[in-house]
């Protein structure tokens, strides 16, 4: 009986076929609860593939004793429990620095479009309200401060072409970075910035940290941009905060409830840019994720070494 790899979400169609050529493995995709179940009761599971939708929590574990690995396509990890998975001695696999590009060209157009207001002056014309240029009131970002919370791959990325357009860089992250920017405090980032970009991971340490309290310590009209995680921020405060002001605007890829409730009042805001969880989809770095990650795993349960740090969870595992 072949061991079958799970796959809880469609993947790019080279990753596709890369798992319906591979003989020695059975690849089942399921996209409902009955589908799931189905393919439970054939047993013999011995790998999860999932985006980023796909939960893999202890409940699914405890269906699947012969399961090896849980694998990603792409780099956040909250959908799934690793702690349970190490504790299991479970492999958890991502594709590490796989989307780093396109997240940090989507977040500088995002806050190029909020600084400058672009998606206004586009609808102008396109409305034929050209004579209403008058009312432009865009600015531009050289010589403003940019925070960044979270000096990662993204993060470095994101700081790299910001300092290229003129922007000042600051950071806090969770380790001192070897970067040319000032690495200040949390508070002293978040009182300095006119412009205040995510990039961590979401955590319980990090949930709710843009909450109330610390949009109060930011500058008035400053700027926020969300590239990371939508449960980073207190939802309800930064609605708060854009009715009042405090916030010049809000840009992001991710929200707390995805896709949104149809009432979200963030998507009809003016003053908001929200795109639907897209950054990591361009095709190039899509098809990337999704083919790493496949063959991650097939080299995996091949007894072969994979490429270098997709074992989210090894140093752990080691020491078990």
């Amino acid at each position: 009986m072949k061991q079958v790899i799970l796959l809880l979400e469609t993947v790019a169609e080279e990753a596709m076929k890369i798992l319906l050529d591979t003989k020695e493995f059975e690849t089942v995709l399921t996209l409902d609860e009955k589908s799931l179940q189905e393919a439970i009761g054939n047993g013999n599971i011995s790998a999860i593939i999932t985006r980023g939708k796909g939960q893999v929590r202890a409940e699914l574990m405890d269906q699947l004793p012969q399961l090896q690995i849980i694998a990603r396509c792409g780099v956040g990890l909250d959908n799934i429990d690793v702690e349970e998975a190490t504790r299991r001695k479970i492999k958890v696999v991502n594709a590490p620095n796989s989307n780093a590009n396109t997240i940090a060209e989507h977040t500088i157009a995002l806050m190029l479009n909020l600084q400058r207001k672009l998606y206004s002056a586009f609808t102008m014309v396109k409305e034929g309200r050209w004579n209403d240029r008058g009312t432009y009131a865009g600015d531009e970002l050289n010589g403003k401060t940019l925070g960044i919370l979270g000096m990662g791959n993204i993060g470095k990325k994101v700081a790299r072409i910001a300092d290229a357009l003129g922007l000042q860089v600051c950071y806090w992250s969770a380790e001192k970075e070897d970067v040319p920017y000032p690495m200040l405090s949390f508070e002293e980032v978040l009182k300095n910035s006119e412009v205040l970009s995510l990039h961590l991971p979401l955590t319980p340490q990090t949930s709710n940290l843009i909450n109330a309290e610390a949009i109060g310590k930011m500058k008035e009209g400053a700027l926020l941009i969300n590239t990371a995680r939508g449960p980073i921020i207190d939802q309800k405060a930064l609605n708060d905060a854009l009715e009042s002001g405090k916030l010049g605007g809000f840009a992001a890829d991710v929200l707390t409830e995805e896709p949104p409730s149809q009432n979200e009042p963030l998507i009809s805001h003016p003053n908001t840019l929200i795109t639907a969880h897209v950054g990591s989809l361009t095709k190039s770095t899509y098809t990337q994720m999704c083919v790493m990650t496949v063959n991650n795993t097939l080299s995996i349960l091949k007894g072969m070494e994979p490429t270098k740090n997709c074992i989210f969870n090894r140093a752990q595992l080691e020491l078990t």
